[in-house]
Formats: structure tokens, C-alpha cells, sequence
């Protein structure tokens, strides 16, 4: 039930993502609603890590739904990444992000097909083909963190 409800909310964030960019009244707003997304995101793609590394046992319908709730909630952070809140707030993103955003669309793009892709595997409840999709997706994830993103 928790699942369906997080599915629920995800979707209707999913709803608002496109006109997010509107709603920010200021750029602290767009910086709170992009690391928020990622936050969810993450939690979610650490216990489908969990099972790929062998950390916790590998549960099939777990990781399934867990992987569902990374592959939407890889669409949302984007739209958090508006001009002008490149600084303010207490953000980690680097001025590339606004300066090179074709090549940092080009790694969202990225994301979002390689979490469709391990939700996919997920749903096969294949241990090695989540692995495999598991690695591909973190691989997107530090590429992204490693060009954009302040330690």
C-alpha cells in the first residue's frame, strides 16, 4: 500500500513537472524542489543498490518498486534547474549546468532512459539483469555527478 501511494505522489509531481519552471517564486524554490527529487530518487535507487551489491537479500517485487519510483522521479529534478538558481539556497551545482546545458540535457536524457531501462530489469526479477541495469544507471549518475556537481 505504502508503494501505491508513493507511485501515486510521484505521478502527480510527474503532472507538474512541466509547468514547475513557473511555479518557482524564487530561486530558492527551484533549488529545494530539484534536491528534493534527487533526495527521493536516491533513497530509492540506494535500496535497489542495496540488493544489486549483495548488501540485503535480493527481493524481486522490492526492488521492482523500487526501481518504478527512480524511473519516474528521474523526470522531475530538471525542471528545478531554471536560470537564476544557480546560486542561492545551499546548492551543489556546478555553473556548467547553465553554461552547457545541451551536454547537461544530453545526461538527464541519459538518466531517464537508463532508470527506464533498470526498472525494466527489475520487473524480470532477474538478480544478474539488475545488476547489469544497476551499473549502467549509477554509471549515468556519477557522470552527471562528476561534471556537475560540487563535493
Amino acid at each position: 500500500m505504502k508503494t501505491l501511494a508513493c507511485i501515486a505522489a510521484a505521478a502527480t509531481l510527474l503532472a507538474m513537472a512541466a509547468p514547475a519552471s513557473a511555479q518557482f517564486a524564487k530561486p530558492e524554490d527551484a533549488i529545494k524542489y530539484r534536491q528534493s527529487s534527487l533526495s527521493v530518487m536516491g533513497t530509492h535507487f540506494g535500496r535497489v543498490g542495496a540488493m544489486a551489491n549483495g548488501r540485503v537479500p535480493f527481493d524481486a517485487k522490492v526492488a521492482s518498486d523500487n526501481a518504478e519510483i527512480v524511473a519516474t522521479m528521474a523526470k522531475l529534478p530538471w525542471a528545478g534547474f531554471v536560470p537564476g538558481s544557480e546560486q542561492g539556497g545551499n546548492t551543489r551545482a556546478k555553473p556548467e549546468i547553465w553554461t552547457d546545458q545541451a551536454k547537461f540535457k544530453e545526461g538527464s536524457d541519459k538518466l531517464i532512459a537508463e532508470s527506464t531501462k533498470l526498472a525494466a530489469a527489475a520487473k524480470t526479477g532477474n538478480l544478474d539483469a539488475l545488476k547489469t541495469a544497476f551499473a549502467a544507471t549509477a554509471g549515468t549518475c556519477k557522470a552527471c555527478h562528476d561534471a556537475y556537481r560540487k563535493e
